[in-house]
């Protein structure tokens, strides 16, 4: 687990953290009571006051479709709605040192929430038969683990999921918002897939999930606090990629998806909204070196792509800020796909 404050004052010049007025009389969330105001049925009005007036003298042809030079309407300052700030938050992203996850924190911090990351270790990954893992976590989030390691010498050790918990709420003193993004795949023929290895992959695509989601869960319930939670799913849990075959991971993201539409219903009482994002193909550092070693692989897949393309992890920053933020406060049990358009084809 890594706490992280990194990136937040780089940051401040794309926050939109308070409602900024429009220069008229009315704030800007109240804005859309201002145009009660604007005159623009004035002449309608006027004919319905003075209908004997109107007779004597009726409306000139064309009077409807004018210009009415007392109507001003100025642009707001403020370009982005505030509900989707995440200012005042503490979030929480699994497998967030690298790929998807570490971009996607990266969007939560620009957006400004307080992040902590979980992460398994390079020896895991090692055990996984990524060798690729690594080199990527060590491109892409060396920022951040250098900060960390100058802010915490020796690394926290998380035992249990709840020892994360614990000591991410020790550290910040809440958690409202949780992404799972810790996951991954591997391509057998179903037959020949070794069952210590389906085991390994349910517990983490599967059972991770469900554990951090639990227990952030149960804070959320002590503190009588609303939060947001994003499972990361795949496009995978809804059809069968092709021509790899991956029938075990296909079932563990159809599982994720299901899982969270399942707690959205079980925890809306609660104020904790559950939804999955569902990415198609993105071209991750590790995705882009097995497709430069395998371009075939990389035409076909993009061939069946409405888009014609594979999605950037920025693509992600998006959707899941909207997900997590009062933006999206009337939405749970959704599955947002964000695959160029694969699955609806």
């Amino acid at each position: 687990m890594a706490s992280r404050s990194v990136l937040r004052a780089s940051s401040q010049a794309l926050r939109s953290v308070a409602a900024v007025p429009i220069r008229t009389s009315t704030p800007a969330y109240k804005s859309v009571t201002a145009a009660a105001s604007f005159h623009t049925t004035r002449a309608l009005s006027d004919s319905s006051n003075n209908n004997n007036n109107n007779k004597k003298n009726p409306l000139a042809a064309g009077s409807f479709a004018r210009t009415d030079e007392n109507i001003t309407v100025e642009y707001p300052e403020e370009r982005t709605l505030g509900s989707f700030s995440l200012e005042g938050k503490t979030g929480v992203v699994t497998g967030g040192a690298r790929g998807l996850g570490l971009v996607m924190g990266q969007g939560m911090v620009i957006s400004g929430a307080n992040l902590a990351i979980v992460d398994m270790n390079s020896a895991v990954a090692d055990r996984w038969h990524c060798p690729y893992l690594e080199e990527e976590a060590e491109r892409q989030a060396a920022l951040l683990v250098e900060m960390y390691r100058k802010e915490n010498p020796v690394p926290p050790e998380c035992p249990s999921v709840q020892g994360c918990i614990d000591g991410i709420i020790a550290e910040h003193g809440k958690i409202d918002n949780l992404v799972t993004s810790a996951g991954f795949t591997e391509n057998y023929e179903a037959i020949n897939y070794p069952i210590d290895r389906m085991r390994k992959l349910w517990n983490v695509n599967v059972d991770g999930t469900y554990l951090f989601a639990i227990s952030v869960a149960k804070h959320l319930m002590e503190r009588k606090a609303t939060g947001s939670m994003v499972f990361i799913g795949s496009m995978s849990g809804s059809i069968v990629n092709v021509p790899q075959p991956q029938a075990p991971y296909n079932a563990a993201k159809a599982a994720v998806r299901h899982m969270a539409a399942s707690l959205a219903v079980e925890w809306a009482h609660a104020g904790i909204r559950v939804n999955c994002i569902s990415p198609g193909y993105m071209l991750t550092a590790l995705t882009e070196k097995i497709l430069d070693d395998n371009p075939e692989l990389k035409r076909q897949w993009t061939s069946l792509i409405p888009q014609g393309k594979m999605g950037q992890p920025v693509d992600l920053m998006g959707p899941v800020t909207f997900l997590l933020s009062d933006a999206s406060q009337y939405v749970t049990g959704a599955d947002l796909r964000v695959d160029g358009g694969y699955t609806v084809t």
